[in-house]
């Protein structure tokens, strides 16, 4: 019996969509040094491992091998790290970290090995500004920092609102790299793996013999220290930015952006068309609740309160149910100039930290 194909009644094609662009994970830092086990027209290379690096020629005595050492000694551990070539010959550190970035735009977070003060400075000023948006991790052991002396970094750094630096006084070499290889092993981005840096271990690292005076002066110019209190706890404090930022802050709203970004971006290069309409508004919105969503389920935001300004219907003490709301304009508000250029109308996205509880007082009442 001859049988004719379904085809002509039911076509069912199937069209596989595109292959996501590779985006940052926001979870690998890089050291950069001038040791030349990396030439510098492989510039960076990434290694998951110590054993990596030995493998590839590492001797274990190079600034970038301790501090990668300090880095993967962290619990939980981070699954990479990038290593980038400085030719301090014919670059300067900030020449060096651009090329490593024009190399590899993985990486989030970097650090130069044996930086001086300058360099510190001047590879902070790039990094505030650098696409995509990245940190920058620096240690220092100047005694200038102690004394609060005029024009020491910290102090530099504080006063030009420096937001994505971060620091460490420390007597022990690449300190900071434990900072910045706990936060990488803890940016798993699942459920509930929201985090601080306050307050935590740096395997590795010798806590700072401190008086009161010099930790204060540490703390008032936003630079971090590892400290012992009661002779049993040491830790991390405070994790902030040279402004005063939480560090977790910075990395969670760079993650949340750039989630929004692709997920909007997906949703224009997959549709046929988005119309430029009300419904057509709505696809856009929905398409950012998804990464919202996901945000929310690390713990980064949580419902509360809008204490801000008054934004199209939200008023200020208005509850934000998700911690989060996505609002647009009308497009029939739309001026006819933004139309004809199938401009979006304005879309506001609010939305509410859950914020990290890092001091408590507790009163304690005894009756006999």
């Amino acid at each position: 019996m001859s049988t004719l194909p379904l085809k002509d009644a039911v076509d069912v094609s199937v069209d596989i969509g595109p292959v996501r662009s590779v985006r940052t994970k926001f979870n690998i830092a890089l050291i950069v040094g001038v040791s030349t086990i990396i030439t510098k027209s492989e510039r960076v290379k990434n290694y998951a491992g110590m054993e990596d690096m030995k493998a590839d020629g590492w001797t274990g005595e190079e600034p970038e091998y301790l501090a990668a050492q300090l880095y993967f000694s962290q619990t939980p551990k981070p699954s990479r790290v990038a290593i980038g070539v400085w030719d301090d010959i014919g670059e300067t550190a900030v020449q060096a970290v651009t090329a490593c970035r024009e190399a590899n735009a993985e990486w989030y977070t970097v650090y130069v090995c044996n930086a001086t003060k300058t360099e510190i400075i001047d590879v902070a000023n790039y990094i505030e500004s650098a696409i995509p948006p990245s940190t920058h991790a620096y240690n220092t052991s100047d005694s200038e920092v102690l004394t609060n002396a005029e024009g020491n970094v910290i102090e530099t750094l504080k006063k030009s609102g420096i937001q994505r630096t971060i620091g460490q006084y420390s007597t022990t070499d690449h300190a900071i790299m434990a900072a910045i290889g706990y936060a990488m092993g803890a940016n798993t981005q699942t459920a509930s793996s929201a985090y601080t840096l306050k307050f935590k271990k740096e395997v590795g690292v010798n806590t700072e013999d401190l008086n009161g005076t010099q930790l204060v002066q540490i703390k008032n110019n936003n630079c971090n220290v590892y400290i012992n209190r009661g002779s049993v706890y040491n830790l991390f404090e405070d994790g902030v930015m040279a402004d005063g930022t939480p560090f977790d802050e910075i990395i969670n709203l760079d993650m949340l952006t750039n989630d929004i970004q692709m997920a909007v971006m997906d949703g224009l290069q997959t549709s046929s068309k988005i119309p430029q309409t009300d419904p057509g508004m709505d696809n856009l919105l929905n398409r950012i609740r998804a990464p919202l969503e996901k945000h929310r389920g690390t713990g980064f935001i949580a419902p509360g309160i809008w204490t801000s300004a008054p934004i199209l219907d939200v008023e200020t003490g208005d509850v934000l149910e998700r911690g989060y709301l996505i609002m647009s304009g009308s497009v029939n508000d739309q001026s006819q100039e933004d139309r004809e250029a199938r401009k979006a109308p304005p879309i506001y996205v609010l939305v509410k930290l859950a914020g990290a509880i890092e001091a408590v007082a507790i009163k304690v009442f005894v009756n006999r």
